[in-house]
Parts: structure tokens; sequence; C-alpha cells
């Protein structure tokens, strides 16, 4: 499970029906980078998360930067391990991630990854899904996580 103390995953506010996903530590990749993060799980029980984009996740071209569309890939398989699987996101490591991207991502609104699990071991976590901007698909992907469990510390 991730602790309460370092993660801040209670209800958003500002978004009802919607969940934080922020590390409170905002210097963070996550806070740093991704700026504000939200979940849900949808009515086809699918999990949801969803980024504000800024300026600074535009490229050259004006759209999302195709590093941040995988970066929130990346963080929602753990939020779909958290939300809709057996709750241990953590500690884990991805260890494999496909993804096509389709279409451009539009700075002007949010944009989501909607996860579904495919299947979850003991030790692995494979997930796919789609980055979308309401009717419009950003990316494709699927990918595979591997649960860490704990070494005991040598006496």
């Amino acid at each position: 499970m991730l602790p309460d103390e370092v993660f801040d995953h209670g209800p958003d506010p500002d978004n009802p029906g919607w969940r934080h996903w922020n590390l409170k530590d905002q210097s963070l990749f996550n806070g740093a980078v991704m700026g504000k993060l939200i979940t849900r799980i949808d009515d086809d029980g699918k999990a949801r998360l969803r980024m504000f984009p800024e300026r600074r996740h535009e490229n050259l071209q004006g759209i999302i930067h195709g590093a941040v569309i995988l970066s929130l890939i990346d963080i929602s398989l753990f939020t779909t391990m958290h939300t809709i699987g057996s709750g241990n996101a953590g500690p884990s490591v991805t260890v494999e991630l496909s993804t096509q991207f389709v279409g451009g991502g539009q700075p002007d609104r949010p944009l989501d990854a909607v996860c579904e699990i495919v299947r979850e071991t003991g030790s692995m976590v494979f997930v796919r899904g789609t980055v979308e901007q309401e009717e419009h698909t950003v990316a494709s992907f699927s990918g595979i996580v591997k649960k860490m469990h704990r070494r005991p510390t040598p006496q």
C-alpha cells in the first residue's frame, strides 16, 4: 500500500467523484513535472488518471509533448494497480511499456489515461489503455509492472 505520510490520495474537493494522485513532496517528478493529477474509477470499471496540461507541457508545435504523454501513461499503470487492482502499487517498477501515438494532445483541456488490468499475478500486473481528450484518442498503450518485494535487512 502507499503510505499516507508521503502520498495524497484523498477526495478532490474541486472535482467531485475524483481523488488526488499526488506525492506530498511536490519537488519529486509527479508534482514538479506533471502538476495536479486526479483519478477515479469509471462506470465501466476502468481506472482514469487525469492531468491538466499547462504551457510547460507543450512542444514546439503547440501540442502536448510526447514525453509528458509517456509520463502520464507510466503513472497511470500504478494508479490502475492501486484503484482497480490488488491495491499494491508500491514499491513496484515498470518493466515494459509499448505506446502508439495516434493523435496530438491539445493543451487547452484535460488529458486522461484510461486503463484496465488484463491480468494480475502475485508479482506482475499487465495493463492496457488509451490516452484521451474527450472523444479524441491521443495514444494507445500496454504496460507491465513488476511488484517489488522488500528484501529483509541483513542482521
